[in-house]
Parts: structure tokens; C-alpha cells; sequence
């Protein structure tokens, strides 16, 4: 007969995996994808080295996993603001802000997530998330000029714009602190995403 873990067995290497996940993310945010080795993330977690093998085939599958929900995360806060409550173009100047706000306040993470080199396991994950961000952003531009309050235009052209030039402006301020710019880098980022979808300014 095919030994079976127990219930028990189960519940704890459910539970070392999740601490290996986010020990390896804050990790990955403290020193990014290449120096966070396996040993580096073993040792944060409290667990031999070889001990992680038994959850992760491989350094690149954990980082994929490290990915996957770090960005999964974004891409859920990011949707309930672009279908939240307020016409289009508020919830779009809203989400931009959010956005921008969630990233400069885990640079470390956000930049892993944006910019910073990777494996191509990882690169190939960014790829997928990006094209999920650019679904929500055409979403709420199609809204937005259904309802009279954005010009006619091609709302996916103008979703990948606004997914690669937000993340572009970003990578700078995320490797530069200077809080007191904060306030200004929020605005600009906004109009200049409003400028792109054409939205009325003042």
C-alpha cells in the first residue's frame, strides 16, 4: 500500500512552504531575484537548504511562486479600483494613484517585480502579469469613451502605453528615496495618465 501522509504531515509542510514563500519575499525584496539564493531564503525561513527542495523543485519555481502572488496581489487591488465606484476616468486617476503609492511603499519588492533582472522563469511571469494589467486599464478606457468622457480611440494601444509608462516612471523613484517628492511623483504620474487616455484637464 502507497503511504499516505497524514493530516498532521500535511498541515506542516503546507505550513513550511508558506513561510519559505514569504521569507523568500522579503528576500527577493531586501536583496532582489539573482542574490536570493536558496540557502540565502533556507536560512531566513529557519530550514536547511536541501529542506526546501521537498516544496520547490527548483530556485526558479520558488521565485515564480514569489512572483505569482506578490503580483497577484497588485493585480487584485488594482481591479477592485478600476471597478470601483466613480466614472471611468475617476477610477482610472484613482488607480494610478494607488498603485504608485502601494509600490513606493515596498520599493524593494515593487522594483523585484517591475525592473529588476531575473531568470527567465520569472521574466516570463512579468510578461503574463503585464498583459493583465493592460486588460484592466483597456477595460475602464472602453468605459471611459462609452460614456462620452474619453475621446474615441484604440483602448488597448492605450492600456499597454499606460502599463509600460507607469512602471517606467516608477523604477527611478523606487531605487532613489526622497520622500519628499512623494506628493509630487503621485500628481504627475496621474495627469501624465490622464493625458494618455485623453481625459478632459483643468
Amino acid at each position: 500500500m502507497a503511504y499516505r501522509k497524514t493530516p498532521a504531515e500535511i498541515s506542516r509542510l503546507d505550513a513550511t512552504r508558506e513561510r519559505l514563500v514569504s521569507c523568500a519575499t522579503a528576500v527577493v525584496a531586501d536583496v532582489g531575484w539573482a542574490q536570493a539564493s536558496v540557502s540565502t531564503v533556507a536560512a531566513a525561513a529557519g530550514i536547511a537548504a536541501g529542506s526546501v527542495y521537498q516544496h520547490f523543485p527548483s530556485k526558479a519555481a520558488l521565485a515564480v511562486e514569489v512572483f505569482r502572488r506578490a503580483a497577484g496581489r497588485e493585480v487584485e487591488v488594482l481591479g477592485a479600483v478600476l471597478r470601483g465606484p466613480g466614472d471611468p476616468v475617476e477610477r482610472l486617476a484613482h488607480a494610478v494613484d494607488v498603485f504608485a503609492r502601494r509600490a513606493l511603499e515596498n520599493r524593494g519588492l515593487a522594483y523585484a517585480l517591475l525592473a529588476a533582472p531575473a531568470e527567465p522563469a520569472v521574466g516570463a511571469e512579468r510578461l503574463d502579469f503585464r498583459r493583465r494589467y493592460r486588460a484592466l486599464y483597456a477595460e475602464v478606457v472602453r468605459e471611459g469613451v462609452a460614456a462620452g468622457l474619453l475621446p474615441p480611440q484604440n483602448a488597448d494601444i492605450t492600456a499597454a502605453v499606460l502599463t509600460g509608462a507607469i512602471g517606467e516612471a516608477l523604477v527611478d523613484p523606487l531605487g532613489t528615496p526622497d520622500e519628499s517628492a512623494v506628493g509630487d511623483l503621485l500628481a504627475d504620474l496621474t495627469a501624465a495618465a490622464l493625458r494618455c487616455a485623453g481625459a478632459p484637464t483643468d
